[in-house]
Formats: structure tokens, sequence, C-alpha cells
């Protein structure tokens, strides 16, 4: 597994790839073995990673609350919502999404100071255990830069279809 720190780097010598190999999916794979091969390899490699060694995630992505999703962090944090609201969350296109990268409730140490009320699509991320992930696979490749996961999801995807990327002239 790539080291985290390493991931952009060695995203960038992949990404013509990845994006010829996520072409070669659209035509080639079924959807529900695609399905399954993910949630496989999902639960395989995320079964042993330690993501507070990593959190990129936390890092470079921006968390967005639902409404409904607000009032239980702010009751672990000992906070009321109004409170809650004022210090942590600004209202923006995608909702409303906690200030500032990285997160506020990422520690030092790695561990989420919110992760038992965590918002329910930072809990599922990088959705690679979800269906339907032939139709999400741009949002895959990006995510490939961002988690040493997605990144060894694909590389072992690209091998099981043997896909070799034709090299250009």
């Amino acid at each position: 597994m790539i080291e985290p720190s390493k991931i952009e780097e060695e995203f960038k010598k992949a990404e013509d790839e990845n994006y010829a190999f996520r072409t070669y999916l659209k035509n080639h794979a079924d959807s529900d073995e695609l399905d399954e091969q993910f949630a496989k390899l999902h639960s395989e490699l995320f079964h042993n990673y330690d993501c507070n060694k990593c959190r990129n995630c936390c890092k470079i992505y921006s968390i967005t609350f639902e409404e409904t999703e607000i009032e239980s962090a702010a009751k672990l944090l000992k906070m009321t919502k109004g409170e809650f609201m004022n210090k942590h969350i600004e209202m923006t296109a995608n909702g409303y999404e906690v200030k500032g990268k990285p997160c506020y409730f990422l520690s030092e140490s790695g561990i989420c100071k919110i992760e038992s009320c965590k918002p329910e699509g930072y809990r599922d991320y990088p959705f690679t255990n979800k269906p339907e992930r032939l139709f999400s696979l741009y949002s895959i490749i990006g995510s490939a830069g961002v988690c040493p996961v997605v990144f060894e999801i694909l590389e072992r995807l690209k091998k099981m279809y043997n896909f070799k990327r034709r090299k250009r002239n």
C-alpha cells in the first residue's frame, strides 16, 4: 500500500492510465460484477487499514452536514446547536460546511473528534463498497488521488481485468 504522503505523486503517474481504465470498464465491465469486485476489495483492504494514520480525506475535503446531523455533533462536543453552528459551520452552496481545512474535528493523532456521529457522507467515504460503481468511476478516480486504499483497489482491478494501457507512439 502506498504511504499517504506519497499518494498524490503516485496518482499523477497513474492518472492517464486510470482514466483509460475507466473507459475500458465502461465498455467491458458488467455493473453488478464490478460492484461485487469493488465491495470485496473494499472489505479486504479496509479490514486492516488504519485510516487514522492517513486522514488525507479529512485534510483535503470539506465536511458537509445535513441539518439533521448537526444536533448530535453539538451534543457530543457539549455545545448547543447554535454554538456549534457559530463556531464550526458556514453556509455554502453545498450546505452546512465545516469552516476551514483540514477539518476542525481532526485531532493531531488522526482521531476524529466526532467519529461516533460523523456525517453519513463522510462515514461512507470513499463509497467503494456502494452499488453502481460503474456510474461513479470519475469520483473513484479522483478519490484514488487522496486515499491509498482506493488507489490500491484500482490497481488490483486493473490486474483482475488484465488491463494494459497501450503505449503512445
